[in-house]
């Protein structure tokens, strides 16, 4: 290793240097404690905590509830990879609001604490099968949960040792499931329920999904000793082009019964995307059309099924789904909408008239942090203060000017408590590691400092935030992007350069927030000498519709051409050898890799492209249509959009990593783009893990593929 380069060990380390903070922040029934979940001392394995928000008290309340030798079911492996879930130990819990309960899901069961300095007790045993996304009724009598394709429910009360109760029937051992999401709603909708409670707790409304019709993709353990069923794992993915799942809405007694069926209307080729209950007992759900073009908001009458439409979105380029709906006791609700272009709320009234815009303007809002239907007032974070930054504001449901709540420039994650009293900032910016804060939600006043930078690494690697700079694409548009400098030992340039790109839509990498300055791959390469840059091209997420829908119907010409423009942009100021110059990124920034050397083979020497998408009829429904339509609509745009179209322009060094269990992005891709390879006599070289999925956790392996991406680096920059 060259001096004063960054450790291998330390890329590979998770969590990254200043980010083992605390998470899943939540108040407790009556607003006097918070807790959340924290691994002391920079350790991944996370406990439940909780803070006196009146003194800053801080204790532990539940270090663990499974035994350390407790192995991940598959199905919980597969719902922390749709979560892109990291952590160890305690990885959720839930408050309930009307008891004062907490719920503790684990590998043996789901744990109940009746109150904070209470020991668990197990009310669902995992004896008799995984239990997946298990829910507390709103009233605190009873916990529902999804046990091999059936909803359960099992009584809260410490009296009654009565066992779970199956209420719903038919879909175990039929291929079909009952309370379960599907895989794209996991992966793409982000919707990891299948099932609601009533707000009295009376009925549930659950989801059926049937994908029997869906042919089983086998995924084979390659790297396992065993050749038997544990090696195998067969999934219905739905390839774009494809059939999707079939879903069903059905309402149920929480007693059990016959359920009722709802209206979802005369197409079973559509995507139930969100579903809700209103306080005045009313069922309202948000269906999208295959295309993503429409989204009608639908409430129905759980007693017969019947539907009646609320509202209804159009648009040319495609519906963002979101989280920003709110009902409120009024009957009114708000709204987020990207109808002008750009997402912003609206009040509506219980019919679905709208009542007035409550926010406007040539910038974002990203989510709804909670309605004060008291004081009349929303609050919301967004971008009104630059594409890069996150804040949090407040604005009248009755109308009037919007106000900044969060003071210091950077990113804010807030959470706020059940009376609008308080909240918790999580702030950072790219010379300050995550500070959290209580604050007065009236003034951003600080209350008690939660939990303050504590990480010796962040010292000791001497860690260079970049320089966030923008420059125009060729069209005009601002771009944004983080520019990491080598230290002074290396001169003034031009450098060798590296390219970190995803390039995605529904995603940002640059921002002013301490992940810029955290990530250890790039920091490593910066303390062995290379320049690294890191660009938002068009296509991506917080900076309006027309923005994001750059790429739409083409995927891999715009960003490809952003991405150039930004190598452009570093030569003309020295600061890049344009002779020297690679790409690496994962996943879309995989694909993104493959289609940089590919198409701008002038301006890209090397890439290393991991997990990376090669063709897009091999990559799901819901998020590949949203932006190509489907295979047998667009031809063109799916073939001009491989890197195997291009293939034969490819001249510069090529590495390609991935995990041979990949259930997201398949091996597959790689495995076709190694035919076209060879078939064009390009050479490669390729890095695969037997035993990983998209995104790899054990550390060993971790820390081998840094040791090789870097030496590949080295081999050919």
């Amino acid at each position: 290793m060259k001096p004063d380069a960054i450790p291998i060990e330390e890329v590979a380390k998770f969590p990254p240097p200043g980010m083992a903070i605390p998470v899943s922040f939540a108040f407790s029934a009556d607003d006097r404690s918070l807790t959340y979940l924290y691994g002391p001392d920079q350790s991944p394995v996370r406990r439940l905590y909780a803070m006196d928000v009146d003194t800053g008290e801080k204790r532990v309340i539940q270090a663990s509830v499974d035994p350390e030798s407790a192995e991940l079911s598959l199905e919980e492996q597969l719902l922390r990879q749709r979560q892109r879930q990291m952590g160890e130990g305690i990885t959720r819990y839930s408050w309930n609001a009307a008891r004062g309960v907490i719920a503790i899901p684990a590998q043996s069961g789901v744990y109940i604490k009746d109150d904070m300095d209470a020991p668990p007790r197990l009310v669902a045993s995992a004896r008799d099968g995984a239990i997946l996304t298990p829910r507390i009724s709103p009233d605190g009598t009873r916990l529902a949960f999804v046990r091999d394709a059936e909803i359960y429910v099992v009584s809260l009360d410490a009296d009654d040792d009565s066992p779970p109760r199956q209420i719903t029937f038919g879909a175990r051992g039929t291929g079909k499931t009952n309370g379960v999401a599907e895989y794209i709603a996991q992966e793409e909708m982000g919707r990891l329920s299948g099932f609601w409670w009533s707000k009295d707790g009376a009925l549930i409304a659950f989801e059926q999904a049937d994908e029997t019709h869906i042919p089983p993709y086998r995924i084979v353990h390659q790297g396992k000793d065993d050749t038997g069923a544990a090696a195998r794992e067969d999934h219905r993915y739905p390839f774009s082009g494809e059939a999707n799942a079939r879903v069903r809405l059905g309402v149920v007694s929480a007693d059990g019964g016959e359920p009722v069926w709802m209206d979802l209307g005369d197409s079973e080729d559509v995507y139930l995307a969100r579903v809700a209950w209103t306080p005045s007992g009313a069922l309202l759900a948000q269906i999208q059309n295959r295309e993503q073009t429409r989204l009608d908001l639908v409430a129905f009458d759980p007693s017969t099924g019947a539907r009646t439409t609320v509202l209804t979105e159009t648009s040319d380029v495609w519906i963002n789904l979101h989280d920003m709906f709110k009902p409120l006791k009024s009957g009114e609700f708000v709204w987020a909408s990207e109808c002008d272009g750009f997402c912003h709320l609206y009040l509506y009234g219980e019919g679905g008239n709208l009542i007035r815009r409550l926010t406007g303007g040539d910038w974002v809002v990203d989510g709804l942090a909670g309605v004060d239907e008291s004081a009349r007032t929303a609050y919301f974070t967004g971008t009104k203060d630059g594409a890069t930054e996150r804040h949090l504001y407040k604005v009248s449901l009755d109308g009037g000017e919007i106000e900044r709540v969060t003071r210091e420039s950077g990113v804010h994650s807030v959470t706020l408590d059940r009376a609008f009293q308080r909240f918790v900032d999580v702030f950072s910016d790219v010379n300050t590691p995550p500070t959290i804060t209580l604050r007065s939600l009236e003034d951003s006043a600080s209350l008690r400092a939660v939990h303050l930078p504590d990480d010796p690494r962040v010292e000791s690697l001497a860690l260079t935030p970049p320089e966030l700079v923008t420059l125009e694409s060729e069209d005009g548009d601002t771009l944004h992007a983080a520019l990491y400098k080598p230290p002074p030992r290396f001169g003034e340039g031009p450098h060798p350069t590296v390219i970190y790109v995803y390039g995605g839509p529904h995603a940002q990498v640059v921002t002013n927030g301490w992940g810029m300055t955290c990530a250890m791959r790039i920091q490593r390469l910066r303390s062995l000498g290379y320049l690294v840059f890191s660009l938002d091209n068009r296509g991506s997420a917080r900076r309006g519709l027309a923005f994001e829908g750059a790429i739409r119907h083409n995927m891999g010409d715009v960003e490809v051409r952003d991405q150039v423009a930004g190598v452009r942009w570093l030569a003309e100021r020295g600061f890049a050898d344009p002779d020297r110059v690679g790409v690496y990124g994962w996943s879309y920034g995989g694909y993104m890799a493959l289609m940089c050397l590919t198409r701008a083979p002038d301006a890209f020497k090397m890439g290393v492209a991991g997990a990376p998408v090669t063709h897009w009829d091999g990559y799901d429904t819901h998020y590949t249509e949203r932006y190509m339509g489907t295979p047998q609509a667009n031809p063109e745009g799916y073939a001009a959009g491989s890197p195997m179209a291009h293939i034969a322009n490819l001249r510069g060094s090529l590495l390609i990593v991935h995990g041979l269990i990949d259930e997201n992005v398949h091996f597959r891709h790689t495995a076709r783009l190694i035919n076209a390879l060879i078939k064009a006599r390009k050479p490669y070289e390729l890095l695969m893990f037997p035993d990983e999925r998209h995104m790899p956790r054990n550390l060993a392996d971790r820390v081998y593929m840094e040791e090789r991406i870097g030496d590949f680096f080295e081999r050919s920059l």
